[in-house]
């Protein structure tokens, strides 16, 4: 495992996978994240990330079943590890903590 540390687009990354659940795998990533952000990402940042987030420890990965519709190719399927739905977790303590601060930005 390397580094344990989240990029901003790996934080993304990780958590369309555990919005999408059992079902995550690139293609689809890659749909939840421009819904989301409402703009074009390319595939190989979201390949590029998977595989980083892999390496690091916050997902585990495998190989589905080949299908018709993707001309006999098979899908591989992304899960969060425990060490990953930490990181989520503690990022996502730290940021509500952090815009709790923040004084009211409403009125401008």
């Amino acid at each position: 495992m390397k580094a344990t540390e989240l990029g901003d687009f790996e934080e993304l990354v990780l958590m369309a996978i555990c919005v999408i659940g059992s079902q995550a795998y690139a293609v689809n990533v890659k749909a939840e994240l421009e819904n989301r952000l409402q703009k074009r990402i390319n595939i190989s940042a979201i390949h590029t990330a998977l595989y980083r987030l892999e390496d690091k420890g916050f997902l585990k990965s495998e190989i589905g079943g080949a299908t018709k519709e993707r001309g006999g190719r098979r899908k591989r399927f992304f899960t969060p590890t425990a060490a990953g739905k930490g990181a989520i977790a503690k990022l996502k303590a730290v940021r509500e903590g952090m815009y709790k601060l923040i004084p009211d930005i409403s009125n401008g």
